[in-house]
């Protein structure tokens, strides 16, 4: 449907994103027909993100599909990729660097900044009254590794009462989860569904601290997470279970603490360190550092000059 509707379309240049590629697919196919050049945006490495969660084996399909990405790469004028780690990788496949510029994602920091609990909703969730409130917000899927966090909060129960996990958002485990947490008979979680993107700020202030996990990948270390900047507008430090990229952004602005992926030791562990009311208070100082440095408006003006520029 979008290379339909792009055919009726009068333009200079042809902007796709990825994932997943297909639009990528369709934007090449208009640069043929139009005769346009094209720049594909990579948000995400795919094949390979898929065969990182188990949902594809490499097979005949996953090779195709790796050539089909290769040759997106080829006969695009620019890349832009939101990772460091993206540039090296896609430039190892024998694609020339200098066509591949980095912008990262950020945050728009007129919507995002710092503010109380929203008083109606602490009013219809009581549970959350005098805790500390750990949300996880966004998809539920293969790769977040939520089932390991709900694995480990048995123990919390008993070594940190004062905190309670907040779920916001729906996914293919969302009822895998809800029936997990049940069996674990966790009296520590609360799970919500899909909020509109207008309201998420309400709910992202019901948080004390922001819980950014994905599955112990390779895969996972080239990816940066947008919810990170997010929660640093409102300076809710961050409790990151994600190695590589994110983890240097995250360390490098003290912005939270980190645990390896799948490790629950070290989880627990952050837990409570995270909540040590020095700690707090520096890492909110660390968040506020970190939105300032990733202010989506400077970023997307940067992209412009990207998009132009010959």
């Amino acid at each position: 449907m979008a290379f339909l509707v792009g055919l009726w379309i009068r333009t200079d240049i042809i902007v796709a994103t990825s994932p997943q590629f297909f639009t990528a697919v369709a934007g090449r196919w208009l640069s043929f027909f139009k005769l346009k050049p094209w720049i594909m945006e990579v948000r995400d490495l795919w094949p390979e993100s898929i065969a990182a969660v188990g949902a594809m084996n490499e097979g005949r399909i996953y090779k195709f599909l790796e050539w089909l990405e290769l040759r997106l790469y080829k006969s695009a004028k620019k890349i832009i990729v939101v990772t460091d780690t993206f540039k090296r990788k896609i430039a190892a496949r024998g694609i020339d660097e200098s066509k591949i510029d980095v912008h990262k994602n950020g945050v728009i920091l007129d919507l995002f900044e710092p503010r109380s609990k929203d008083n109606e909703l602490m009013e219809a969730n009581p549970q959350f009254h005098g805790k500390k409130v750990f949300a996880y917000i966004g998809t539920h899927g293969m790769a977040h590794g939520l089932s390991f966090i709900l694995n480990s909060l048995s123990e919390l129960q008993q070594s940190l009462p004062q905190a309670h996990f907040l779920f916001i958002g729906e996914g293919a485990e969302k009822e895998n989860l809800i029936k997990q947490a049940e069996d674990l008979k966790l009296t520590n979680v609360a799970f919500m569904s899909f909020v509109p993107k207008h309201e998420v700020v309400r709910y992202l202030s019901l948080m004390d601290v922001a819980l950014v996990n994905l599955k112990k990948s390779d895969t996972f270390k080239t990816v940066i997470p947008s919810k990170i900047f997010e929660a640093a507008a409102l300076q809710k430090p961050i409790l990151l279970g994600l190695e590589g990229e994110t983890r240097g952004i995250i360390e490098s602005f003290n912005a939270g603490a980190c645990f390896e992926p799948e490790n629950q030791e070290e989880f627990i562990t952050q837990c409570h360190a995270i909540l040590n009311e020095r700690s707090y208070k520096d890492y909110q100082k660390g968040c506020e550092k970190l939105a300032k440095a990733f202010n989506r408006k400077k970023i997307a003006l940067q992209v412009l000059e990207t998009i132009i520029t010959d």
